[in-house]
C-alpha cells in the first residue's frame, strides 16, 4: 500500500541499519584488542587512557569490504575487568590470565 499510494519502496540492504552487537560480542572484540596489545607489548599493563586500533570482521571478500577498523578504549576496559574479577565467568578469567592479566 505504501509503495502504490506514496511511492515508498522497501529499504535496500545498504540502507538497513547494522544489527546491534551483543555484550558477548563487545567483550570478544575488546579481548581481541587485549590479545593484540599483549602480542605487541609482551604485557597487559595498559595505561588507563590507551586506545587500541583493531581491524575486525570476517574479511572473506576480496575488497576487504567486510572489515572495519575500530578504536577501543582498551585501558579502561582492562581496568574494568580487573575491578570486576569476582563477577567474571571462570572462562573469561582464564582467557585474560593466559595473556598476562595482572589481577591485583
Amino acid at each position: 500500500m505504501c509503495e502504490h499510494v506514496l511511492g515508498i519502496e522497501p529499504a535496500t540492504e545498504e540502507e538497513k541499519p547494522k544489527p546491534r552487537r551483543t555484550q558477548a560480542d563487545k567483550w570478544a572484540l575488546n579481548y581481541e584488542a587485549a590479545q593484540q596489545y599483549y602480542e605487541r607489548e609482551g604485557h597487559l599493563r595498559v595505561p588507563r587512557k590507551h586506545v587500541e586500533r583493531i581491524v575486525s570482521g570476517d574479511g572473506d571478500g576480496d575488497s576487504g569490504k567486510d572489515q572495519e577498523e575500530r578504536e577501543l578504549r582498551l585501558g579502561a576496559w582492562v581496568g574494568n575487568q580487573r575491578s570486576r574479577a569476582a563477577t567474571l565467568s571462570p572462562e573469561r578469567v582464564e582467557q585474560l590470565s593466559a595473556i598476562g592479566m595482572r589481577w591485583a
